[in-house]
């Protein structure tokens, strides 16, 4: 848990146990809610020993993964980890409807509107709205985490693999890959993400995985990774130096989804690799900056026997010997967005059908704050704690981890935490054994 001193500086984090004795002896006040943090009543920073915490940052594209943890020697020890789930898909979706809104207007018989897509500029450095929110969302984040923790550097993987080198025809054995503990690492950890960490033919996971061509070597496939892909040990050796059109005759549909999946650039990784410079610049003005390769997190995870999650990759990053502890528990923040400025809703033909109140807050309250609701007598009796959805009528919705109950009165529910942005769910760490190459 994360503590403050009386001045609201950050000291050393504690266990959840001894945050619960101090919270019980009155020693100490609940400071936030989620993250938990808790403040002290009668110690400042002077009169404490902190030898501080570093962050390790696993950026992606849907998910980064944040941990908290402290170094000696080489050693580390987890003390809290939070996974961010990103909406980059949603803003890329959004523009594009924005998009194709301006593109109809420009269509449509109404008055002259001088073209602006010819005087344009981008300043250097530009990034799209949906890789701009992945890096905002991540340094915001990390700053709120240097309020809470006494923050010394952070761990960041700068790169995770070159794609523009492995789609260039090189072969494997060339310059940039040259013999030693990591290598071919980057090559394994592309197909790893491309081909889902399962066999493409098969489907299955969790089991050694070779590099498979999908056009054999012997009768002229080259070694680009567009044709590579994973498969199993028996699927491996059942298809031999087939062709892979033969080998699936009998499967048109799964021949089909490997063909075009070979030839689908991969996405999401042309995004991460687009917001990890901008990423670290924006990290390294703030706290000293560690930069670490993917290639090299994948070799600590693997030492270290951790399985593949987000939040432990951030554990793995940059240079460490052992972890020695991690953490069970798991905060996934997800970007919710704090509403919208629209104030109306439209029907399936574009015409406004409901007019929405100008204001946001009612009675104190707004949609998306942490409440309680005591309900003391009738049918909903009970006590309801969630994301609340306000109304104008003083009747509210909370949404809980059992579900949403619907019309209570405002006068039963109390705040805990103003809405952020952010929706929070606890998950377990993952218990899933890491995908792993055998040899061919």
């Amino acid at each position: 848990m994360f503590v403050l001193d009386k001045r609201g500086r950050p000291l050393q984090p504690c266990t959840s146990a001894r945050a619960r004795q101090l919270l019980k002896k009155g020693r100490a006040a609940v400071h936030r809610r989620t993250p938990f943090v808790i403040r002290l009543k009668d110690r400042t920073i002077d009169e404490s020993e902190v030898d501080g915490v570093e962050l390790g940052t696993d950026p992606g594209s849907r998910h980064t993964g944040v941990a908290v943890f402290t170094a000696k020697a080489g050693e580390r020890r987890a003390r809290y980890a939070i996974r961010l789930d990103h909406r980059g898909a949603q803003i890329r979706r959004k523009m594009g409807q924005r998009a194709a809104y301006r593109r109809g207007r420009r269509s449509r018989n109404l008055r002259y509107r001088k073209p602006r897509f010819a005087n344009r500029t981008r300043p250097q450095g530009w990034l799209p709205p949906s890789l701009r929110h992945r890096v905002a969302t991540t340094v915001s984040w990390i700053d709120r985490l240097c309020r809470w923790a006494p923050v010394r550097a952070v761990h960041l993987e700068r790169v995770a693999f070159d794609t523009h080198a492995l789609s260039a025809g090189r072969s494997l054995d060339g310059a940039e890959y040259q013999h030693g503990t990591l290598h071919g690492a980057e090559v394994r950890e592309y197909l790893l993400a491309k081909w889902g960490r399962r066999c493409a033919y098969c489907g299955l996971s969790d089991v050694p995985l070779n590099l498979d061509h999908i056009h054999p070597r012997s009768l002229g496939g080259s070694d680009r990774v567009s044709n590579l892909t994973l498969a199993c040990v028996p699927c491996n050796q059942a298809k031999g130096n087939q062709l892979v059109e033969d080998f699936l005759a009998r499967k048109p549909k799964l021949l089909a989804a490997i063909l075009a999946q070979a030839k689908v650039p991969l996405r999401d990784a042309a995004a991460v690799q687009s917001t990890r410079w901008a990423l670290w610049q924006e990290l390294d003005a703030r706290l000293p900056t560690h930069v670490a390769s993917g290639g090299r997190t994948k070799w600590n995870r693997t030492r270290n026997r951790l399985p593949k999650s987000h939040t432990l990759d951030a554990l793995a990053v940059g240079k460490l010997d052992t972890v020695t502890e991690t953490v069970s528990a798991v905060l996934v923040a997800g970007c919710a967005g704090r509403g919208t400025h629209t104030r109306t809703r439209t029907d399936r033909h574009g015409f406004p059908r409901l007019r929405l109140p100008r204001q946001k807050r009612f009675f104190g309250y707004a949609t998306g704050d942490l409440v309680t609701a005591l309900v003391p007598t009738g049918k909903k009796q009970g006590t309801y704690t969630g994301r609340v959805a306000v109304r104008a009528s003083g009747y509210f919705n909370v949404t809980t981890a059992h579900g949403t109950v619907e019309d209570l009165n405002h006068r039963h529910v109390r705040l805990l935490q103003r809405g952020d942005g952010y929706a929070y769910t606890f998950r377990n760490e993952s218990s899933r054994p890491e995908a792993v190459f055998s040899p061919a």
